[in-house]
């Protein structure tokens, strides 16, 4: 199986990187990314480009399945328009050279809460990405929705530190979740059989 992995660096995609090199089915990784990866495997294909260039190199794209794992904040994008060209604008720039390629399987990490119609940005933003990616028809689309990240990111964040406090008390649909329990549920994802559109819930994963 050849996949192709978006969001290597980040929290989730770097768990999921270390699953599929394990995973015995997945003979290649092309990783798409703004920048190296400390990691070298013989099977990672290595793809440095920006995220806004991603229409230019569609070729990478001919695989069994896509992983976005792209995501980052408003605080760190630096404003709406740079949240929505990670959050957005690149999700679905991937998924359309993925569906042109012929790709079987399109995998998304959004988040808990999404909803095209929310007063939120945020979830709006993640709303609307989920539903154009949907109507591009892959065979396969399978949507994951976090809520908090937990795990050992390169920076500060605040929310996600009281999260981790209080999460005895939280309902469950609402708890953090560690990031490498929501890469182990892209890779079952991965494995499994299936067709349509598939959503798979903070509480689930």
């Amino acid at each position: 199986m050849n996949i192709v992995l978006l969001g290597a660096t980040g929290l989730v995609g770097n768990e999921c990187l270390k699953l599929l090199l394990r995973e015995p089915s997945v003979t290649g990784v092309k990783v798409y990314a703004r920048s190296p990866l400390t990691v070298s495997d013989p099977k990672i294909s290595m793809h440095i480009a920006p995220l806004d260039a991603i229409g230019r190199h569609k070729d990478l794209f001919a695989a069994d399945a896509v992983i976005c794992a792209l995501g980052t904040t408003i605080k760190k994008a630096g404003s709406q328009p740079a949240f929505r060209a990670v959050d957005q604008d690149a999700p679905l720039a991937a998924a359309q050279a993925a569906k042109q390629q012929g790709c079987g399987h399109y995998i998304m990490v959004s988040a808990l809460g999404s909803d095209a119609h929310s007063s939120v940005f945020y979830n709006r933003v993640k709303g609307e990405t989920e539903n154009s990616i949907i109507a591009l028809g892959f065979p396969r689309t399978t949507i994951i929705r976090p809520s908090l990240l937990l795990g050992d990111r390169k920076e500060f964040r605040l929310g996600e530190r009281i999260g981790a406090l209080f999460t005895p008390f939280i309902p469950k649909k609402y708890r953090p979740v560690q990031a490498s329990a929501v890469a182990a549920a892209i890779v079952r994802s991965l494995l499994q059989n299936g067709s349509g559109v598939t959503f798979i819930e903070s509480s689930s994963i």
